[in-house]
């Protein structure tokens, strides 16, 4: 019996969309239609997802996309996996299509001026000149389980707070700036801001750290890479592996990332199988002592369970949502 096969398909798309909480609502409808699941934001700026399902499915889904002139330009990163990597669909309208505060296009405008992009033979050949600084854009929980070798990384829970980093970075204005993010959308951001505050050589990693992995074999990125599915972080680099990240528990080396069973918690950390067993995959005894701690499977991926419908609160949305409707009458 012939096993199904599936891919997972990341990508984003800075595009003007007009009416974009309406498309938000077609395209989750589109991609039910092709039994695709995953995650997609939709902003006025356009797109930013991974979906997940057949191999067949995925290629429908990229051929309807690139059929649309306002993607055309869309780069998608394909993996092959065992199953699909989401367990529902979701497509949801949101102010960005990646959370930055940076919103204006008449400040920050991805479509106009962004860092050169680097194809990822480019940026191998060029990383490791002395007038150059590698600088990741990520999270810290992304950048604890792998990074590249030298890379300056920012203290940073989201890139949201990466504007007021900035400041921190003048001392490399003499530089030429390398950014590199998992798939490249937040360097389109992070560059643009690099040049408007002053730096003169801002590049970006075109395709991020996924498409280096696949085009120029991951060479010296150390660890593994975060992903935004239920894969929780993916190998990329088949030349000069290395492990780098240590359990938060023990600080023994470990490749592993979960997410704390404490859904209070929910924290992404590194941890080993001996301290995920030994605390229930909870990040500390207090959360392993709470009452609502799910249960470890080994894998610290957990399915979000709808939360029961409160009708009071349903009765008073209503309630404020005729209130509104009514002053504007």
């Amino acid at each position: 019996m012939l096993m199904k096969k599936y891919n997972t398909l990341l990508y984003y798309c800075y595009s003007p969309i007009e009416n974009a909480e309406q498309f938000a609502i077609d395209h989750l409808n589109f991609c039910r239609s092709l039994n695709l699941v995953g995650r997609i934001i939709v902003a006025n700026e356009g797109l930013n997802g991974t979906v997940s399902g057949t191999v067949e499915a995925c290629q429908k889904y990229m051929d309807a996309v690139h059929a649309d002139p306002r993607f055309a330009k869309t780069d998608f990163k394909i993996d092959e996996v065992d199953e699909p990597s989401f367990i529902k669909m979701h497509c949801r309208y949101k102010p960005e299509i990646v959370h930055s505060g940076l919103r204006d296009p008449q400040i920050i405008d991805p479509n106009k001026k962004t860092g050169i992009h680097l194809e990822p033979k480019e940026f191998k050949e060029m990383k490791d000149r002395e007038d150059v600084v590698l600088l990741d854009v990520r999270s810290d929980y992304e950048h604890s389980i792998g990074k590249f070798k030298n890379a300056v990384t920012l203290d940073i829970e989201n890139f949201r707070e990466f504007p007021e980093k900035v400041k921190e970075l003048k001392k490399y204005k003499d530089k030429k700036i390398l950014t590199y993010c998992t798939g490249g959308i937040k360097c389109e951001k992070a560059s643009a801001l690099l040049l408007k505050e002053g730096f003169e050589d801002v590049y970006q990693l075109h395709g991020g750290i996924i498409k280096y992995g696949k085009e120029a074999g991951g060479e010296d990125f150390e660890g593994k890479c975060y992903v935004f599915d239920n894969r929780i972080t993916v190998d990329v680099n088949s030349v000069n592996p290395k492990v780098v990240s240590i359990c938060r528990n023990c600080g023994t080396k470990t490749p592993k990332m979960i997410n704390c069973a404490n859904p209070e918690c929910n924290e992404h950390f590194t941890q080993c199988d001996d301290c995920g067993w030994e605390l229930n995959g909870c990040c500390s005894e207090e959360c392993m002592n709470h009452p609502r701690a799910r249960e470890y499977d080994g894998t610290g991926y957990y399915i979000k369970v709808p939360q029961p419908v409160n009708e009071e609160k349903i009765s008073k949305r209503k309630h404020k949502k005729f209130e509104r409707e009514q002053k504007l009458a």
